[in-house]
């Protein structure tokens, strides 16, 4: 009977809901907090917003800034969106809760070169890019085992 509860316990690890399991504590770092990933990299003003309200209700939901160690990676077009001169109140509100929780929204650094924004001119609280490229940032996040949401 203990050999047959062990094998049921071995197989069960091996099954998709097993496998689901194990990987799950791998998105947690070691002080138990979560780690996601929020890619942003369109032009649309309603998406953008709408990943701001997402974070802000995950940081909510998890408990608090101290339970979750959330990365926001942005790029492409969407750089446009956070310009100082042309910004949404509405975004920029949203943006502000968001840093206010402790995340430091990251820019990637080749985005703002190709549309020639500089770090000043974007709106406050971006930091470059730990790597030049934003999607080897983030293929590096989500191998460090960070969950990925795309809005």
């Amino acid at each position: 009977m203990k050999y047959l509860l062990t094998l049921i316990l071995g197989l069960s690890l091996l099954s998709p809901m097993g496998l689901q399991q194990a990987d799950a504590g791998a998105s947690r770092g070691p002080d138990g907090r979560l780690k996601v990933l929020y890619h942003i990299d369109g032009a649309d003003l309603k998406t953008a917003k709408y990943a701001m309200a997402l974070i802000n209700k995950h940081i909510e939901a998890e408990g608090g800034p101290d339970k979750i160690d959330l990365k926001v990676v942005v790029h492409g077009p969407a750089l446009m969106l956070f310009d100082k001169k042309d910004a949404d109140p509405g975004l920029i509100k949203k943006l502000k809760m968001v840093i206010d929780k402790g995340v430091q929204p990251e820019m990637c650094q080749v985005s703002m070169k190709l549309f020639d924004k500089p770090l000043a001119s974007l709106l406050d609280g971006f930091i470059p890019t730990v790597h030049p490229v934003a999607v080897k940032r983030i293929a590096d996040l989500q191998e460090q085992g960070y969950l990925y949401i795309k809005p």
